[in-house]
């Protein structure tokens, strides 16, 4: 791989199908355009939360199902067709669920999806639409991923991938291409400081992995980088972690108005915590009124209106910053990672 094999690929995240699992054969793809999403330079909110190095903000809403779900769904339903599966399912709090659904719909495979039966009115038409058969499932969304693994294990489901199940090695590699697609473009610089939210913790272990590895594949010249996780109080299992040193995630009930970081025993919850201590990064949780108020914040500054996980991850940046445990005068571009 070389920065002119990657910018001579398509403009997607299978520009970097080369340090990706699958997806070598252009026609095995399933490429709905994702990625490549606006790196916005965001001044305003510099100015207002008091630093002196850029600010950056990766708006993910840019993707073609308005979340960062695209890119993980993308590379687990090319894994799935490759490996022979033809049906898809997954376990989802709402951006999963409409990413695999528009995704099975552009294909023509079949899918189907659990949801907690308590979803937002507005998520769960967004995946209805496309033709996918909805499940909604009373409890938490623990609940229903219980569910989606002893589903996984019965002979009727044999043939069916579910994302983030029994194909979520592949699944999980997709949140790479975010990492991937900052350092590019960055002109092909690792930022200094990174915070992501946290739900299964799998995004920010997975930007982390892609940092080392441009790093050791020349792609970008050595340099340190530290990585922070933000959560909503309301379902902050890793955040709480943490902040108590430690080294095991105990699962907790979601509450709050972020549901679609509402995983109370997250997956990747331990390597999320080994990513942020190993890089000299930390961690906090917000309220509802805090992140409502980086909604807001966002939105004034940049004219990106984020849902919910996204007025986490400002808030988070807001109190890390005024913490002191950000730096907020680094040479080096500082980035905050935005859903949408």
């Amino acid at each position: 791989m070389s920065r002119a094999d990657i910018t001579a690929g398509p403009h997607s995240i299978w520009r970097y199908a080369g340090l990706l699992p699958v997806g070598q054969d252009p026609l095995t793809r399933v490429d709905s355009g994702t990625g490549m999403t606006p790196l916005i330079r965001a001044d305003r909110l510099a100015d207002e939360l008091g630093f002196t190095a850029p600010v950056w903000v990766k708006d993910d809403s840019a993707n073609p199902t308005h979340s960062f779900k695209d890119r993980v769904v993308s590379v687990a339903i090319t894994a799935a067709r490759e490996l022979g599966f033809d049906r898809i399912a997954c376990a989802s709090t709402g951006n999963l669920a409409n990413s695999v659904s528009a995704h099975a719909a552009r294909i023509g495979m079949r899918s189907i999806i659990f949801i907690p039966s308590d979803l937002e009115p507005a998520k769960v038409v967004q995946t209805a639409v496309y033709g996918t058969t909805l499940v909604g499932v009373d409890g938490s969304y623990d609940d229903v991923n219980r569910l989606c693994s002893e589903l996984s294990e019965l002979d009727e489901f044999e043939t069916t991938a579910f994302v983030n199940v029994n194909v979520r090695p592949y699944y999980a590699e997709g949140s790479k291409t975010l990492g991937f697609e900052v350092a590019e473009q960055l002109g092909w610089r690792l930022p200094a400081q990174v915070v992501a939210p946290m739900a299964s913790g799998s995004l920010l272990t997975k930007v982390h992995k892609a940092f080392r590895e441009l790093s050791a594949a020349g792609l970008v010249a050595q340099s340190p980088w530290r990585v922070y996780g933000a959560q909503s109080a309301g379902c902050s299992p890793i955040a709480t972690a943490f902040e108590n040193g430690w080294d095991v995630v105990r699962p907790v009930k979601p509450t709050g108005i972020a549901k679609s970081l509402n995983i109370g025993n997250p997956a990747d919850g331990a390597y999320a915590l080994d990513a942020v201590r190993s890089t000299g990064g930390a961690m906090a949780q917000v309220t509802d009124d805090e992140i409502r108020a980086g909604i807001r914040l966002l939105a004034r500054t940049t004219g990106v209106f984020a849902e919910t996980a996204g007025g986490v991850t400002i808030a988070v940046l807001r109190k890390l910053s005024e913490s002191g445990a950000l730096d907020t005068g680094q040479r080096r571009s500082s980035t905050t990672r935005v859903t949408g």
